[in-house]
């Protein structure tokens, strides 16, 4: 992924570079995030529209779950390769406790379009329900849960800015002063 980023960076053009090294951090966890995204949709709409079909939001979560092992590994090794000061295991099981709670945030937009607004068959036909789950879970659940593990990682998980200093990082481009490379 690191020779992928650095790759990119380097047909940026000098203004698009600058930017991006200094806020490479919401940068790297956004394409995480994206990454987490898809497994979520493909767990999700595999679950939904096959074992789990009367069952939408056990499904929702499920996929989640999977998703939050997924952004776990990759915003360790990437995100925040550089951030740390916890333990491990201390880190992992906040991590999963803030994901927990993100899963409650991405899975509530979902629980209140099916059963406060009632969008689902037979009260409205199976493409509005459809496109309503989309829109409540994949959409409005996933930015509001985003925006809350960025904030709540930085702040809890992984709160120390420079805990492993001696991590690789994305490359300076040539001429570059900027620390964050």
């Amino acid at each position: 992924m690191l020779r992928i980023a650095n790759a990119v960076l380097t047909r940026l053009p000098e203004p698009l570079r600058a930017l991006a090294l200094r806020h490479h951090e919401p940068l790297k966890f956004a394409v995480v995030g994206g990454t987490a995204f898809l497994v979520d949709n493909a767990v999700f709409y595999g679950l939904k529209l096959t074992v789990l079909e009367p069952k939408p939001v056990t499904a929702k979560i499920i996929a989640v779950l999977v998703a939050t092992i997924v952004s776990y590994v990759l915003n360790r090794e990437w995100s925040f390769r550089t951030r740390g000061g916890r333990e491990r295991r201390h880190e992992a099981a906040l991590f999963f406790l803030v994901s927990g709670f993100g899963l409650v945030l991405s899975s509530a937009p979902l629980w209140i379009s099916r059963y406060v607004f009632r969008l689902e068959t037979p009260d409205v036909s199976l493409v509005t329900q459809e496109i309503a789950d989309f829109v409540s879970a994949q959409v409005v659940g996933t930015l509001i849960a985003m925006v809350f593990r960025f904030w709540a990682f930085r702040k809890w998980v992984f709160p120390d800015e420079r805990a492993r200093p001696g991590s690789v990082r994305l490359a300076p481009t040539p001429g570059s002063t900027d620390e964050a490379a």
